[in-house]
């Protein structure tokens, strides 16, 4: 698609003065809640009854998915989430509100009777999904009149609406909730299903992916297509706007009067794309309910499915990982530095209202643990420092054989990571008085720690900050590369076990 010059994209320093305000929206999420169980697990050799793979279940994990899922995406944004939905009486059901609870979300959730809470079960091997098992008996009669006499007393107070359909029978009549928000004059986005799109019709936004989109106006030979068949379908619907999802061709918004916009994919890699509508959507409610303008609302939702099709199963972008991503390249101002500068840079971050997560460990061999664990610990803060063990420590931890890469190196390959702001070591045996004197928003450690294990929590949880533990990354671990490597050279192995990738 032309990408049409007269429309003006919002800058990088645009955008970030936005996001601050993302913190004071108001959003009602109403629609197909459902718990999204994983279990993870290893899959190194075929079933000798049938050709699958076996697959050792080693952690079983659940979160809220559909509905709930978006409501999640908004919470994580530092905005006020309520979500409405319908469950069974079952475990499922439990879960299900416990997790929303956990990422403080609002919870109106209808229970009854006799029915299954919808759940789907994906079963993941060296973290690709193998299979999906679907879990649910349909929604018997109409659950919308409820439904919307709990979401009327509370459109006063609320900046936007959504509705996550499923087509699972929650909303048989959305109509009647778009009718209800508009007449609260509260924006309303539908996430649509099935082919009749006049379901939706007077919505605020519409937002389907391609596939949805095709099945309601047909196939679309080139962008052209696309964006004519779309104009045509929003004045139909009398939609302000509508925003079609593309998948690895990003997402394009189209409104009467205006030209198509086009806003390309902004994803480094794609893992999973569960979810990835879901976070779409969420952010850009979000803004609306913020005053964010909504070109600059859709801006913000596509660099945020740029961040969470990068990662397993359903997640949400959080307010951190945003900056981070909207941000750009930090300057002058990142990567290796003493402690005495680094006490000024967390002061001046503070200074503008950014929060500061803390890591530590040797990182000797850098490894797919670590990535992974940086990358979650990214989204915990707007800035991250890592706290590297010197030589001397390292040797005192791990034996005389390590470090393998000198404290240098070990920096310099950190500070390179996108995720990593500081990186500064210490010669303690922990940087306990480091971390005291930093005092970060979050203390973090990947592995099979405990909280109360980590060097400095007291200190961070005086102060009322976090001290969090990452799950342990299976395979992951410096001192098992290291066995490997001697064990293939026909060495023995030396030095102790460490606990944790560090």
């Amino acid at each position: 698609m032309r990408r049409a010059p007269e429309v003006d994209l919002p800058s990088g320093h645009t955008l970030a003065e936005r996001l601050a305000s993302l913190e004071s929206a108001r959003v009602l999420v109403a629609g197909d809640v459902m718990l999204d169980r994983y279990w993870h697990g290893s899959a190194s050799r075929l079933s000798p009854e049938a050709p699958v793979p076996v697959v050792l279940v080693e952690r079983d994990e659940c979160r809220p998915g559909g509905a709930a899922n978006v409501a999640v995406n908004v919470a994580a944004l530092g905005a006020r989430a309520t979500v409405l939905g319908v469950t069974g009486e079952d475990a499922a059901a439990e879960a299900l509100g416990e997790r929303l609870a956990e990422a403080r979300v609002c919870t109106r959730l209808l229970r009854t009777p006799g029915v299954r809470t919808t759940t789907k079960l994906r079963v993941l091997g060296a973290r690709q999904q193998l299979i999906r098992l679907d879990f649910e008996d349909g929604l018997p009669g109409s659950h919308d009149g409820r439904l919307l006499e709990l979401l009327v007393p509370l459109l006063a107070d609320a900046g936007a609406v959504v509705l996550s359909d499923y087509g699972k029978g929650t909303l048989r009549e959305p109509l009647r909730f778009i009718q209800a928000a508009r007449a609260a004059s509260c924006p309303v986005l539908v996430a649509p299903k099935g082919r009749d799109f006049s379901r939706y019709a007077g919505a605020t936004v519409l937002v389907p992916n391609r596939s949805e989109f095709e099945a309601v106006v047909g196939p679309c030979a080139d962008d052209a297509v696309l964006a004519a068949r779309g104009l045509a379908l929003a004045r139909e619907l009398s939609l302000t706007a509508l925003l079609v999802t593309r998948g690895a061709e990003g997402m394009t918004l189209l409104r009467d009067g205006h030209p198509a916009l086009h806003l390309p994919a902004t994803a480094r890699s794609v893992l999973d794309v569960t979810g990835a509508g879901d976070t779409v959507i969420a952010v850009l409610a979000a803004a609306l309910a913020a005053g964010i303008p909504l070109t600059e609302g859709v801006t913000l939702a596509n660099v945020a499915a740029g961040l969470v099709v990068g990662r397993p199963g359903t997640s949400a972008a959080t307010l951190p990982e945003l900056r981070r991503a909207v941000a750009g390249p930090r300057g002058p101002g990142r990567g290796v530095v003493t402690e005495a500068h680094l006490l000024e840079l967390v002061r001046d971050a503070r200074s503008r209202g950014e929060t500061v997560a803390l890591t530590l460990g040797c990182f000797d061999i850098l490894h797919a643990g670590h990535v992974s664990y940086l990358e979650q610990m990214a989204g915990l803060a707007d800035r991250l420092i890592i706290a590297v063990n010197d030589d001397d420590s390292v040797r005192r931890l791990k034996g005389p054989a390590r470090p393998l890469n000198p404290l240098a190196q070990r920096m310099r390959v950190l500070a390179g990571l996108a995720a990593v702001d500081w990186v500064v070591p210490f010669s303690e045996d922990t940087p306990e008085r480091l971390v005291c004197n930093v005092v970060p928003d979050v203390l973090v450690k990947g592995g099979d720690y405990r909280p109360e294990q980590i060097p400095g929590q007291r200190c961070v949880r005086e102060a009322g900050g976090r001290v969090l533990v990452l799950d342990y990354v299976e395979g992951c671990s410096t001192t098992g590369l290291v066995a490997r490597i001697q064990e293939r050279n026909g060495a023995p192995k030396r030095g102790p076990d460490a606990a944790g990738p560090g």
